[in-house]
């Protein structure tokens, strides 16, 4: 297979990720949500692309780029996709690898936080990076650069609360681990879902946490732990999450950035 640029391992990295399946709660090619589909996460995957195009030739900084990353997938009524796959891809592509993005991580600057900021205003993200920061208060963005708060300084107020967050202050070791996953199952098929289910039993997914509270995130995972364990069936947990409407939105963008990574090592997904 030819070797695939930086920019097409992302765009196939969020473009498998959502076609595999089961993945519980998620939408998949077997379950849209009624505001969004498999459609919308398709059509973000491919208007993307001169975001990460830039982010390839090295043009931009962190912050500027999941801005214009959002304004170019802002072409759809779906709302936010891929928000938190964003921000852990183009550290990774920026960088080069994981040990590259942990730096490209420590030298963001006030203005990354700044456009930062203004991309997370573009979207439907359920909660705003820090508490008393609000994305709508133009004080913000004064008390941004007044206090000269890089984004790596925004992301790290936000980690406690956030897996994505963990990642950039943790050096990757979700997207690492469920690499590794990928990179020793045989085809995308079934070693997606089974990547997913592994970090998902692992520890309770944020997203649900900010969205229906700690313990569903914490009954989530238990459940996740039992598929994993062979005592619960995958589709029958898949069809309590949509029930329930657990939507494990942060596993699901730690699993793109799995795929890039993994794909840039040499797995062969469509063997």
């Amino acid at each position: 297979m030819a070797t695939m640029r930086p920019s097409e391992r992302a765009q196939l990295a969020m473009a498998l990720e959502v076609c595999a399946g089961p993945k519980p709660g998620n939408v998949d090619r077997c379950h849209d949500y009624e505001d969004t589909r498999l459609e919308h996460f398709l059509a973000s995957a491919i208007f993307v692309k001169p975001a990460l195009e830039r982010a390839e030739r090295g043009e931009g900084g962190v912050g500027e780029l999941i801005r214009d990353a959002v304004k170019l997938a802002n072409v759809h009524a779906g709302g936010n996709t891929h928000f938190g796959a964003y921000i852990l891809l183009f550290p990774l592509i920026l960088g080069g690898d994981i040990a590259g993005a942990a730096d490209i991580i420590r030298k963001t600057t006030v203005e990354d936080a700044v456009l930062f900021y203004e991309a997370f205003g573009l979207t439907q993200v359920r909660a705003h990076p820090t508490d008393d920061l609000d994305v709508n208060d133009p004080e913000s963005v004064a008390t941004i650069r007044r206090e000269g708060m890089t984004l790596a300084d925004i992301i790290a107020y936000s980690a406690p609360r956030d897996l994505v967050c963990r990642e950039w202050t943790e050096g990757y070791p979700r997207t690492r681990r469920a690499a590794d996953m990928l990179r020793a199952a045989p085809a995308a098929k079934g070693a997606i879902p089974a990547a997913f289910i592994e970090l998902l039993a692992a520890e309770p997914d944020t997203f649900i946490a900010k969205k229906l509270g700690d313990a569903m995130a914490e009954e989530t995972t238990r459940k996740a732990q039992e598929v994993r364990d062979g005592t619960l069936g995958i589709e029958e947990f898949d069809e309590w999450c949509h029930e329930q409407g657990a939507n494990p939105g942060s596993t699901a963008d730690i699993i793109i950035a799995a795929i890039y990574v993994a794909l840039g090592e040499g797995w062969n997904w469509e063997s």
